[in-house]
């Protein structure tokens, strides 16, 4: 087995967790590296060990062996597994030190597709890239989109995603989305050229993002997406509708620097078009 970090993916059985695991082994599979199946049981709520917490752990351990049996035929990849216990998400955020990328479902969509609590606490605590998958219908898709603002955080996401796109032969499309006076909304608070001059020095922030890509990756083809009409998340959705894959940063230069998960990447989640990396400032070199 490689000495390279693994490749992780949570699974519970359900239709988002299975697609996770067959994504994660065809990523293992093309990257060369391990990959590692972890089942997480929930033992919060368990002051004493009571006897059927035997039988969850059983459970466990023949779901775990259902997932990886999955595979079989399909990926050449023979997987180890893991079972965890303990807080699911915050299991698998503290089992991430030890991967070089955490991939999990997307959880059961409701109201449009919001992803699932657990899922999220993942995504908001790993110190790895964490790939979320739902169950969309991957045939035929192609390119990656990538969110930027200007932010270290999205120099990176970038910098991640020209790899991904280059390395699979991908077109890549870096979508940045702004904000500009609404013509009657903010009619006489604001001068008409305004939106105009706010969208020149944007599009300047747009080019530097993606200033040496060419150098670096001479046959990739790079499209600019500057969004003046939609807030980000919209403008990423849309984009990545077809997309192979979506890449937004941890975090973006909003005023709550604090936070963990940024509304953008938050957003994106809850909406989730495609299978959609969330990259990690700290991990820039162990992304894969």
């Amino acid at each position: 087995m490689s000495s390279q970090k693994p490749i992780a993916v949570g699974t519970n059985d359900s239709a988002q967790s299975q697609a996770a695991v067959l994504w994660a082994a065809r990523r293992a599979h093309r990257a060369n590296l391990p990959l590692v199946i972890v089942h997480v049981v929930d033992d919060r709520w368990i002051a004493e060990p009571y006897p059927w917490f035997g039988t969850l752990q059983q459970a466990g351990e023949e779901l775990l062996k259902t997932a990886a049996g999955r595979l079989e035929g399909s990926v050449p990849v023979t997987p180890a597994t893991e079972m965890l216990t303990g807080s699911v998400g915050g299991s698998l955020a503290k089992y991430s030190k030890k991967t070089s990328m955490m991939v999990i479902g997307s959880g059961s969509g409701h109201l449009g597709g919001a992803l699932a609590d657990r899922a999220l606490q993942v995504a908001t605590a790993a110190k790895v890239p964490v790939a979320v998958i739902g169950t969309q219908d991957l045939e035929g898709r192609t390119g990656v989109v990538v969110g930027v603002d200007g932010s270290a955080e999205s120099t990176q996401a970038v910098a991640f995603a020209a790899a991904e796109a280059d390395r699979n032969g991908d077109e890549l499309t870096v979508v940045y989305a702004v904000n500009v006076p609404d013509p009657v909304i903010d009619a006489g608070l604001t001068p008409a050229a305004l939106a105009d001059l706010i969208v020149d020095e944007e599009r300047i922030v747009l080019s530097e993002t993606v200033a040496g890509l060419k150098e670096d990756y001479p046959d990739l083809t790079v499209h600019q997406r500057l969004v003046s009409d939609r807030g980000p998340v919209d403008a990423l959705v849309d984009a990545a509708a077809g997309a192979r894959l979506l890449v937004v940063g941890s975090r973006g230069r909003g005023a709550f620097k604090r936070l963990l998960l940024g509304s953008t990447a938050h957003g994106v989640l809850k909406h989730l078009p495609c299978p959609t990396i969330i990259t990690r400032t700290q991990a820039v070199k162990d992304t894969i």
